[in-house]
């Protein structure tokens, strides 16, 4: 092993840091997007177990796994450290070193976890064991063997040592092996003619594809001018004929490959040694991608030149040393790599500004390659984050162009003409995506004969036509359908259980989404959906229960939190208000700009009296939400019961100035201009304006009959509260009322008083000044007028507990 000094260490990250530096500033795109921001396994609550169940994406491995599903750089570490650890497991007497190798295993285990590739180590090790650290050269190899076949000599014991330290990594290899099959259940992944179109190609197209792509991997190597972030669908078209020139570059490469192999096989000295070495790097880690033996999810990826490249700088480093010192190339030697490193530095330094975000990576991408239709959706999807929803669709019907056959291509059509509310178009786009599905074969399982996402095109369908009400069997029909091609299609399940409790079918929604939780019990927002069915089924404490399972999974579940605390409060119960209070309290941290976290805890408060807190609550709610109807009556309500009414009154004409239909808050506004305002006229207006809008309100009729009583009218008080009475028969206190009216109208006419204020004096129900008291019932007229006064007082207090129980 060469000794590195820590000038040369030094220089090589200052390198790196160099052509890296400017990614710090990049987002998270392309897969980053699945493996990182949405990968649930990366969450606090997710067990640690999941990590070795799950694939790099957070998905059952036992589902939708593949052999480039690990990360290339991790396991890229971990395998250059299980080839230094084993480069070790020779002692100087050329005994083994058992230690050494040992850490070996678990190193290529921790490699594997990483990336199933890493496995490939092991031949590396091999390799290296016969031919760098025995010394072996092929003829050699095939010397010994021959003598042993022929019963002339025994193995030597070099030869003996170095097939025992290979048996325990073949062993711990096989192991490995055994262990992923059972993972995956014993099936190879299933990719679609969308990922790899060679792939499900007949014969002789797929060899020869196949075997191609090995020259292209080998020219991205050698010159990475044109780099492509997806290498999938049309990227490179089929080589379907044998006199294709393409097949030229394909012998070409075998040729090259031949000539180093021979080299570095027969003979025994370093530059052999070194040659071998890079070969093993770059040819062993790159088979489990290549095709040749089973299928992968991609025609090329440069992610898995990654230890190749490590293999071919090797070979380039080699050949530089070996040229370099020939005295007559030295300095043309210095002066080519010097140009080869700083022309692959810029590339480097600005290919990073293509990861800057989505957007800039695929249409990059695409100055490479337009014949790959994902690259047109991704860049399409690019612009539908950002809601630019029109240059979108441009792209999404590019990607249906290039490639018309694309289920996906035409799903984002439609979802996007759905987004520019253009629903003709969109469920125009959903029927051919549709039709392109292939049909159902009895006995076969669907998800082995297309992308399980491609399904969505029977939800998103059924998603659009159902906000029609005379579609909504139709609708339910296309979710049954889905269901049928795959049982265990958990969004179906949901869909259609929304779909049913639109329907007014609680009883089945229950049931859908029970199924859906047979297939996810740690989805929490399937519990969420359960509870609301409670909820409609008229079930508070089992929805209770079911909100806490979503809470469970997910404390800071927004929808749950409201809706339980939302629950809690309307229940009634005053020993769960610190519990609806402390959820609502967490609902607004989560949401902090949405008014009615804040109602409700305004609401609460109220409840509890605490009527500093409710004012605060409601003002904060009123200040998010202008004209926020409930927040303004309520806070109005608040300020009438604690003695403020004025201070009500500023509310209420807010309130009626966004919403001047509100007939509660003119009930209350015409109440405080009537008896703190002494504003009779301000309070017949309210009360004229309700029964304009609704003659038959009730409330509002008798309160402007209230308005003619003060007013000193009676007989029109009088014919009011009749009129009244018969609107409400069943109403006692109108009939309480309307006798007490008649019951003043008799005292006055007794005592030769004027029954309106049109034909006597201004002065409220009195006695005239200088006139003798009135007796009615053996009472004297001051006593009337003090039991007249306990009356209304009486009857104020009654109509402000009404108006508390009406309120909103």
């Amino acid at each position: 092993m060469a000794v590195v000094s820590w000038k040369e260490v030094l220089l090589l990250s200052a390198l790196v840091v160099g052509c890296y530096w400017n990614t710090l500033w990049c987002g998270f795109v392309f897969d980053d997007v699945s493996a990182i921001l949405d990968n649930k396994d990366l969450r606090p609550a997710t067990p640690l177990r999941n990590l070795f169940q799950n694939d790099f994406w957070g998905t059952p491995m036992a589902e939708v796994a593949g052999v480039v599903g690990r990360a290339e750089l991790l396991s890229s570490i971990f395998l250059l450290a299980a080839f230094l650890a084993y480069t070790r497991s020779t002692g100087r007497d050329n005994s083994i070193v058992w230690t050494p190798i040992g850490v070996t295993v678990v190193l290529v285990s921790a490699a594997t976890l990483c990336k199933e590739q890493g496995i490939t180590v092991v031949g590396i090790c091999c390799v290296h064991e016969v031919f760098v650290a025995q010394g072996f050269t092929l003829p050699m190899l095939g010397d010994t063997f021959l003598q042993v076949l022929r019963d002339k000599a025994c193995f030597p014991y070099t030869v003996l040592q170095t097939l025992l330290k290979l048996m325990v990594l073949v062993i711990s290899t096989l192991l490995l092996v055994i262990v992923r099959v059972q993972v995956i259940q014993s099936q190879l992944p299933v990719f679609t003619r969308f990922d790899n179109p060679a792939a499900v190609s007949p014969a002789p197209t797929k060899q020869l594809t196949f075997n191609y792509l090995l020259p292209v991997n080998a020219w991205l190597l050698l010159n990475p001018s044109e780099l492509c972030c997806d290498w999938t669908m049309g990227t490179i078209p089929l080589v379907e004929s044998f006199l294709d020139a393409r097949n030229l570059a394909t012998l070409a490469f075998y040729g090259l490959l031949g000539l180093l192999a021979y080299h570095s096989l027969r003979y025994s000295h370093s530059s052999a040694k070194t040659v071998i070495m890079a070969l093993s790097l770059i040819v062993l880690p790159f088979v489990p991608a290549s095709n040749l033996f089973f299928p992968v999810g991609f025609v090329v990826a440069e992610r898995v030149l990654y230890v190749p490249s490590m293999g071919f700088c090797v070979l380039v480093a080699h050949g530089f040393r070996v040229v370099s010192r020939k005295g007559q190339l030295k300095k043309m030697s210095w002066m080519v790599i010097g140009v080869l490193l700083a022309t692959h530095a810029v590339k480097t330094f600005n290919r990073n500004l293509d990861w800057e975000s989505e957007y800039t990576l695929f249409t990059s991408a695409l100055k490479v390659n337009k014949n790959n239709a994902k690259l047109w959706n991704n860049v399409g999807h690019a612009l539908e984050n950002q809601n630019n929803y029109e240059r979108a669709l441009r792209y999404f019907l590019q990607a249906t162009r290039v490639q018309p056959d694309d289920i996906g291509a035409h799903m984002n059509v439609g979802r996007t003409y759905k987004n520019l509310n253009m629903s003709k178009e969109a469920e125009e786009a959903y029927m051919i995506a549709k039709s392109l599905m292939p049909q159902v074969i009895p006995g076969r399982k669907y998800a082995t004969r297309v992308a399980p996402n491609h399904l969505n095109v029977y939800i998103n369908l059924a998603n659009l036509i159902r906000t029609n009400e005379s579609r909504l069997e139709e609708a339910d029909q296309l979710y049954r359908q889905a269901i049928s091609m795959r049982p265990d299609f958990k969004q179906a399940y949901i869909s259609r259980g929304e779909l049913l409790l639109k329907m007014n079918k609680p009883s089945e929604a229950r049931d859908a989404y029970l199924r859906a939780l047979e297939l996810d019990r740690t989805n929490p927002d399937l519990w969420y959906n359960l509870a609301i069915v409670n909820i409609e089924m008229k079930e508070p404490t089992e929805a209770l229960k079911n909100f806490e399972h979503a809470l469970e999974l997910n404390p800071r579940h927004k929808l749950a939190l409201f809706n339980s605390a939302l629950l809690m409060q309307e229940s009634g119960e005053p020993k769960l208000r610190p519990e609806a209070n402390r959820r609502f309290l967490v609902y607004v941290e989560e949401e902090p700009e949405d008014a009615n976290g804040y109602f409700n805890l305004g609401m609460l408060a109220m409840d509890a009296s605490e009527n500093a807190a409710a004012e605060r609550w409601m003002r904060r709610a009123i200040s998010l939400q202008t004209g926020f109807r409930s927040a303004l009556f309520n806070l109005a309500l608040l300020y009438s019961q604690s003695a403020r009414e004025l201070d009500a009154l500023p509310v209420l004409d807010e309130l009626l100035r966004y919403h001047p239909e509100h007939v509660k808050g003119l009930i209350l506004k015409g109440d405080i201009l009537m008896n703190h305002r002494k504003d009779t006229q301000g309070a017949k207006a309210c009360f004229q304006r309700i029964l304009a809008m609704d003659p038959g309100n009730v409330q509002g009729k008798h309160n402007l009959c209230v308005v003619y009583f003060e007013e000193r009218d009676l007989p029109r008080a009088e014919r009011c509260l009749e009129e009244t009475l018969a609107m409400a028969p069943h109403e006692e206190y109108v009939r309480r009322h309307l006798s007490i009216v008649r019951g003043k109208m008799a005292a006055m006419s007794a005592a030769g008083q004027p029954l309106s204020a049109a034909e006597g004096a201004a002065a409220p129900f009195q006695e005239e000044k200088g006139r003798p008291a009135t007796r009615t019932e053996g009472k004297s007229a001051e006593e009337i007028k003090d039991i007249e006064t306990k009356r209304a007082a009486a009857l104020q207090r009654l109509e402000e507990i009404e108006r508390i129980l009406s309120g909103d």
